[in-house]
């Protein structure tokens, strides 16, 4: 079955994050129509064997996996042994049961943390393993650096249709706003709201405000696994051998740029202060989307108004957030 049938089955992992959830509009938008979706509770895909059970009563034609184990650099410091555990534990049991029940292609989707702290900028795909990886969430990236090298693995030796396509920092509906467990532009904009109703007190980042970053709309994203999905092997396999594709939108700006434009957006009118004893992270996160391009493929929607859309559904869904 080719996927430009709407009866393709398509199974989509971790549909109720800000990843699943946007691939699982867009897959429908673009009128796909036998989507398979279980919750944690009903799946553990860290469970091997119930895994391998619900593939094989499934038989899902496509494989999207967005289900993993995330959160920013306090929590990578602060449990590494479950991110570490936990991604791994996924991937095996997902693309283990993909190889087994003959899944025409399984879409991974990694991080661009994988790349090395000093990777060239913008960072190419074959940067992978070239040097040492940021400390401060080295054990996520050793996961998806995992998960990636199993389906080039996989595709090796026998042959399997599995892609991994690394996103960069990713931003949207659903995402996380808790602090604790956030990454940057969520946790910034619940900063800035929270911070204007109560009379625009000063905002705090974490750090110099200088590293840059590179961010995408997570509806861009899953229109990226949509047009993967649909493009013969062929033509992926001859830009990229690998089966590896940086997603993202080909410029970046620095923490302090993000937070004044946040703060715009939001309204804020108070001070921005810096606390330069909390880590800064890798320097510069831009990644090289030459291989997408090639493809035909170039995302569409622009920071501003991606931070438009995620503050207003931020707002709309604000009580059931944070409580």
């Amino acid at each position: 079955m080719h996927l430009a049938d709407p009866e393709a089955k398509i199974y989509v992992a971790g549909h109720r994050g800000m990843v699943g959830s946007a691939v699982v509009r867009r897959l429908k938008a673009a009128g796909y129509t036998n989507l398979v979706m279980r919750t944690s509770s009903e799946l553990d895909l860290r469970d091997g064997r119930a895994t391998q059970a619900f593939f094989e009563t499934e038989q899902p034609d496509f494989v999207v996996m967005a289900a993993a184990k995330v959160g920013g650099i306090l929590a990578n410091d602060q449990y590494p042994a479950d991110f570490l555990y936990d991604n791994v534990a996924i991937e095996q049991s997902v693309l283990h049961a993909a190889h087994a029940t003959g899944v025409q292609r399984t879409i991974f989707l990694g991080s661009t943390c994988i790349y090395p702290k000093h990777a060239p900028q913008p960072m190419p795909e074959d940067s992978l393993l070239t040097g040492p990886l940021e400390p401060t969430n080295q054990w996520y990236a050793i996961a998806k650096i995992t998960g990636h090298k199993l389906c080039e693995a996989f595709h090796r030796q026998h042959g399997d249709d599995m892609l991994t396509l690394m996103p960069t920092n990713l931003y949207g509906i659903n995402d996380n706003f808790d602090l604790e467990t956030s990454h940057v532009l969520p946790a910034l904009l619940r900063k800035f709201h929270e911070a204007h109703q109560q009379g625009d007190a000063p905002v705090t980042l974490w750090g110099s405000g200088t590293p840059k970053r590179e961010f995408l709309y997570a509806d861009d994203l899953a229109d990226a696994v949509r047009f993967v999905l649909e493009q013969p092997a062929s033509e992926i396999r001859d830009v990229a051998p690998d089966g590896m594709l940086n997603v993202g939108v080909g410029e970046d700006l620095s923490i302090n740029e993000l937070a004044t434009l946040i703060q715009d957006v939001v309204g804020h009118e108070g001070a921005i202060t810096h606390d330069r004893s909390k880590p800064d992270g890798t320097p510069r996160k831009l990644v090289d989307v030459s291989r997408m391009n090639a493809l035909g493929w170039t995302a569409q929607t622009g920071l501003r108004e991606g931070i438009q859309q995620t503050y207003d559904w931020y707002r709309a869904h604000e009580g059931e957030l944070v409580g």
